[in-house]
């Protein structure tokens, strides 16, 4: 798995199927430990993460830890993090359909790899390029939904949607995220 997955970053590494090819410094591939459980999808790169080649690594990323860690995963142990796209869009705008197509066969292979049984859809983007569908992550997440290979798969919003809505209260996106999180790790829990 680890040999083939490292093939797949060091194409994905010299790709110029698109734009951002020329304008990254450092593609993003993958962070946390490569495993068949949990998979969890974010966006696309910001500026952090096209500095160090590392998905989720700024304060977005330091929420993402604090969440997966209340419920006892850590990018360390048990989890695997990628990202739609592997290159950051200029000005951190939203990926263009042909950059999602352009990268959709690394994404693929991920998880052809992997064969995750769980997979997180991690905001807006994640949703909408994975699933196709038009309707809002606020009104999907925290659902179960079926996924390639027998996985299931629930949207959750992204951390940096969170770091704009403070409130704990219940019904807030951050008292959602935290019902969501525990019902992840209750599935998770479930398998073998």
């Amino acid at each position: 798995m680890f040999e083939e997955l490292e093939s797949v970053r060091k194409e994905c590494e010299n790709c110029q199927k698109c734009a951002l090819g020329k304008t990254r410094t450092k593609s993003v591939f993958s962070a946390g430990v490569p495993n068949n459980k949990i998979v969890l999808i974010g966006e696309a790169p910001g500026y952090n993460e096209d500095q160090t080649g590392e998905p989720f690594v700024g304060r977005a990323g330091q929420l993402l830890d604090k969440i997966l860690e209340s419920v006892g995963f850590s990018r360390k142990e048990n989890i695997y993090i990628c990202n739609t796209i592997k290159c950051r869009p200029p000005e951190n705008r939203d990926p263009l359909p042909e950059e999602k197509a352009a990268c959709r066969a690394y994404l693929d292979k991920q998880l052809e790899i992997l064969k995750p049984k769980i997979i997180l859809l991690c905001g807006k983007v994640a949703l909408t390029s994975f699933m196709g569908t038009k309707e809002g992550i606020t009104k999907l997440r925290g659902r179960w939904f079926d996924g390639p290979n027998g996985a299931k798969m629930m949207p959750i919003f992204h951390p940096s949607y969170l770091l704009r809505n403070q409130s704990h209260e219940k019904g807030s996106p951050k008292w959602l995220m935290w019902q969501d999180i525990q019902e992840i790790r209750r599935m998770y829990d479930t398998l073998k």
